[in-house]
């Protein structure tokens, strides 16, 4: 319907009223063509001054003529839009030609498609949720709505529906994108989690604090950089994780509070014990009682490897102590043994010619002048004393072989000499003999006989008797017999 110009006997203003459209609201061009001027009543131009009247200026050279082939204007002016449910009433366009308002509604409506088709754009873009385009869409579909346009309305409302049908497909897509996202966010949560319960449930006497205490802080690093990401869990997923992740956090640091209690008790009990030790090492350490005070410095060094371990600190400014203590007498105690020891090298040397005056005595040819030889030797070397400590074994095992070389004789001797002995030998070797002839004769039976396991068995059993007889005359040589 058309609106006329208000007002009886007034001149009407140059400027044009917007058209109107079919449900009596006014709609102003989206971009600013020059408008029509009214059509003023033929009173008002006789009082208006005379002037040529307004004419409309030619709208921009685009082509709308393919969307206003969808319209018609009637005969009254009122423009409609043909659709395949059919014709409706848009409205009209005051003081314009037919042409002129078709084109009017026709770009209104191109403009919509524009719209549709740079949505449809957007919506191809990965970057551009669809959330945003849903937005744009439900707007733009609310404009489309009983538009006062002339177009191909359906094809618009087609756009519009493949629009939304790309909608729904992306937010499928972004919903499976962001569930992979979560499900990925997850596992990674998941795995600080586990590792977390992981150190917290070492046994206390393996777990390596420093390292242990230094991943834990990185895990709680990386759970708040999770938490700043944009990927979120939900809720209930994300407070399990975090109470299972708290849960091994606080143990692992109840464990580590407990443990260093525990081991500033025990490194106080070390503390006590090796200043203990340290006051009785210091207390021992001007002794010249050398060698029980030795045997007293090596019972405080084992106790203080039982005494177990203070604070660094304490330990290494008490084994200072202690050490210094220990080295004073043991300096102390090696130059009076280093003096001594230079004083015993004139003993080494009067030894050490006793010792090749033993020597002549070897081989024992007569064993009572070797006796004698050998207990002279042995009180001089009484009366030589003690030599220094690096020679000691070596001249000691030198008279010690002599020594054992003159028992040796001695103890052959005695059993030659020994008439118990001796009778025992002989009577050894009248009995092998008395064997060996009995043998002989088993010897000669089986000859005869010709048998030859016989003949082998009893020759075997002779030559076995004859070497014991051989070794029993021996002996019976030796006692002279």
């Amino acid at each position: 319907m058309t609106e006329r110009p208000a007002g009886s006997g007034e001149q009407q203003s140059a400027s044009t009223e917007p058209p109107v459209v079919e449900d009596g609201t006014v709609t102003e061009p989206e971009t600013t063509p020059p408008k029509p001027s009214a059509i003023p009543t033929p009173a008002a131009l006789a009082r208006a001054v005379p002037r040529p009247p307004a004419q409309p200026v030619a709208p921009p050279a685009a082509d709308h003529s393919a969307s206003a082939a969808f319209g018609r204007v009637d005969e009254s002016g009122v423009v409609f839009v043909r659709t395949k449910e059919g014709e409706r009433e848009v409205g009209s366009y005051p003081g314009a030609t037919a042409q002129e308002a078709l084109t009017y509604f026709a770009r209104k409506y191109d403009e919509l498609f524009a719209s549709a088709v740079l949505l449809e754009q957007r919506l191809a873009q990965p970057e551009v949720p669809a959330k945003d385009v849903a937005d744009a869409l439900t707007s733009l579909a609310e404009q489309v709505k009983d538009a006062a346009v002339v177009g191909d309305l359906d094809a618009l409302s087609a756009k519009l529906d493949e629009i939304q049908s790309g909608v729904a497909a992306k937010r499928a897509h972004e919903q499976q994108v962001r569930a992979e996202a979560r499900a990925k966010a997850g596992a990674e949560r998941e795995k600080i989690v586990a590792e977390a319960e992981s150190i917290a449930a070492q046994p206390e006497n393996r777990i390596q604090w420093k390292t242990s205490g230094a991943r834990m802080r990185e895990l709680l690093d990386e759970w708040k950089q999770h938490q700043r990401a944009a990927t979120r869990l939900d809720r209930e997923t994300e407070s399990a994780l975090w109470q299972r992740f708290s849960a091994a956090r606080n143990a692992f640091d109840k464990a580590r509070r407990s443990h260093f209690a525990s081991l500033d008790a025990t490194h106080a009990e070390a503390r006590a014990a090796k200043e203990r030790l340290v006051a009785e090492a210091e207390r021992l350490a001007a002794s010249t009682d050398w060698a029980p005070t030795a045997g007293a410095f090596k019972r405080l060094m084992d106790e203080w490897r039982q005494a177990g371990r203070a604070s660094r600190t304490d330990d290494d400014r008490l084994w200072e102590r202690f050490k210094a203590a220990q080295d004073a007498f043991f300096a102390a105690k090696d130059a009076v043994v280093a003096a001594e020891e230079e004083g015993f090298r004139d003993n080494l040397r009067v030894k050490e010619a006793l010792l090749v005056e033993a020597d002549k005595i070897l081989p024992v040819t007569d064993l009572e002048k070797a006796k004698a030889q050998l207990r002279s030797i042995q009180d001089r070397w009484e009366a030589a004393g003690k030599v220094p400590r690096a020679d000691m074994e070596r001249v000691e095992k030198g008279l010690r072989r002599i020594e054992q070389a003159v028992r040796d004789a001695d103890d052959k001797r005695w059993k030659a000499s020994n008439p118990e002995v001796a009778a025992r030998a002989q009577g050894m070797v009248e009995q092998l003999e008395r064997a060996v002839a009995d043998l002989q004769a088993d010897l000669d039976r089986a000859e005869r006989g010709g048998n030859p396991t016989e003949i082998a068995r009893a020759r075997e059993a002779l030559e076995a008797r004859r070497a014991w007889l051989d070794q029993a005359r021996a002996g019976v040589a030796e006692f002279g017999g």
